[in-house]
C-alpha cells in the first residue's frame, strides 16, 4: 500500500493542487511518506513535518476532557459554569435567524456533553443572519484565518451573543470546542498545552504535537496555501506564521499542530480500543460514546452544517462518524487546513497533512484518499 500511496500524492502534486504533502495509510506500525515540496519553490517535504492540524484537535481534546470524567473531575451532563461563569443566564434566539433581541431564556445549563456533541446552541451560523453578522462584528465567527482573541477575550465576546437554539435542541460546528479547551484550561488551573502536554502528548510519545512551534523546530514547519484565481496563494511562509513560536495571547481555545507519526500515534490509541502499550487511556465505554452517533435525527438540519453532511453521517465525541454506506463504521475529522485522517473498524488508520485550505480543489482529494482503502480491500 505505501507505494500506491506514495504514487497517489505525487500524481496530486504533479497536479498543482498541492505543493507537497505528508500521509500513511495501512493497520499497525505503518510508516509515514511524503511527497513535494514544503514551500512553492523550496525544499522538500520532510515525512516529520509540523503542520497545521487545525480541527483534527477536536478529538484530542475530546479525548483529554473524557480522561478528566474518569479521574472524577468533572461529569458528562454536569453544568459548567462553576468553571465557564460567562455561560449563566443564557438566552436563546427564538429561532436561529431571529433578531438578536427575539430571545427566551435558555431551559437547561450548558454541558460537557452539549460541548463534545456541538450541541451547546453556539457555533458556525451558516445561513444569513442577526447572529452571522454579530458573531462577524466582535470577532467570534469561524474560519480560516489565525486566532485574534486570547482565550478569555474570545469567551467574553462570545457571552455576548444569544444562543442559536437551546442546549441539545440543535447541532452547530466549531465553537463548543473552544469553550472546551478553555474548560480544561480552567479546571486543571493551567494553559490547555501544558496540560495535554502532560496527560496525553508525553504517555502517547507524540513529542511534535503543541499548539505552536518552537524556535528549533522551524525548519520543519511548511507554508500554508489557499487556492486563488491564478493558483496557488502562500498565506503563511514556511517557518513563520501565527504558529511559528508562542502566541501573543492565550491560545487555549486554539489548535494544535502535529506530525503524521504523533498523530498516528493517538490514532492507533484509538483504533486499540482506547490503550496503548498496555495503558488504557480511556475507557472501552466511553470510546463506545466518542465513535458513537448520538444526534438525534430532528436536530441533522440541511442548515446546521455543509450540504449533504449528514447524509450517511453522524458525530460523536469530536469526530464524524459514518453510518451507512461502504465505510459504515469509519470515524474521523478534517481541518481546515487540507488535513484529514480516519479509522477504519479493521483496525487500518489513515492520515493526509497537506497545507492548503479546504475549498473546491482540495474536496475532491480528500475524498480521494478516504477511498484508497475501500479500493483496495
Amino acid at each position: 500500500m505505501t507505494a500506491a500511496l506514495e504514487e497517489w500524492l505525487r500524481h496530486q502534486v504533479e497536479d498543482g493542487t498541492i505543493p507537497g504533502a505528508v500521509a500513511l495509510l495501512g493497520a499497525g506500525d505503518v510508516a509515514a511518506v511524503a511527497a513535494g515540496l514544503n514551500a512553492l519553490g523550496g525544499g522538500p517535504m520532510g515525512e516529520d513535518a509540523i503542520m497545521r492540524i487545525q480541527s483534527m484537535t477536536k478529538p484530542i481534546t475530546a479525548v483529554a476532557a473524557l480522561r478528566l470524567v474518569e479521574a472524577g473531575r468533572l461529569g458528562l451532563d454536569q453544568n459548567l459554569e462553576e468553571w465557564l461563569p460567562e455561560l449563566a443566564d443564557r438566552r436563546v434566539l427564538s429561532s436561529p435567524t431571529a433578531a438578536l433581541d427575539d430571545t427566551v431564556p435558555a431551559r437547561s445549563a450548558i454541558t460537557l456533553r452539549h460541548l463534545l456533541t456541538n450541541s451547546s446552541g453556539y457555533g458556525m451560523a451558516l445561513v444569513d443572519s442577526p447572529l452571522q453578522q454579530a458573531m462577524a462584528d466582535n470577532g467570534t465567527e469561524a474560519g480560516p484565518e489565525p486566532l485574534s482573541l486570547g482565550a478569555d477575550e474570545w469567551l467574553i465576546r462570545l457571552a455576548e451573543l444569544p444562543l442559536a437554539f437551546q442546549p441539545g435542541e440543535g447541532w452547530r460546528y466549531h465553537h463548543s470546542f473552544g469553550l472546551l479547551g478553555i474548560l480544561i484550561a480552567r479546571l486543571t488551573g493551567r494553559p490547555l498545552g501544558e496540560h495535554l502536554a502532560e496527560d496525553l502528548f508525553d504517555p502517547l510519545g507524540m513529542t511534535d504535537t503543541a499548539l505552536w512551534v518552537p524556535a528549533e523546530k522551524l525548519d520543519r514547519l511548511p507554508a500554508a496555501y489557499r487556492h486563488g484565481g491564478a493558483g496557488l496563494v502562500e498565506t503563511e511562509p514556511a517557518g513563520g506564521g501565527f504558529y511559528a513560536g508562542p502566541p501573543p495571547f492565550d491560545v487555549s481555545h486554539g489548535e494544535l499542530v502535529s506530525t503524521a507519526s504523533d498523530f498516528h500515534r493517538f490514532a492507533r490509541m484509538l483504533a486499540a480500543g482506547g490503550s496503548v502499550d498496555g495503558e488504557q487511556m480511556i475507557s472501552a465505554h466511553h470510546l463506545w460514546e466518542m465513535i458513537s452517533d448520538p444526534v438525534p435525527a430532528e436536530n441533522k438540519t440541511p442548515e446546521s452544517f455543509f450540504p449533504k453532511f449528514w447524509d450517511g453521517m453522524g458525530w460523536g465525541f469530536g469526530v464524524g462518524v459514518q453510518t451507512e454506506g461502504p465505510q459504515h463504521g469509519r470515524y474521523g475529522w478534517s481541518g481546515g487546513q487540507g488535513t484529514n485522517f480516519f479509522v477504519d473498524p479493521d483496525g487500518t488508520v489513515g492520515i493526509l497533512l497537506t497545507q492548503v485550505e479546504m475549498g473546491e480543489q482540495m474536496w475532491p482529494v480528500l475524498a480521494e484518499f478516504q477511498a484508497l482503502h475501500q479500493s483496495s480491500r
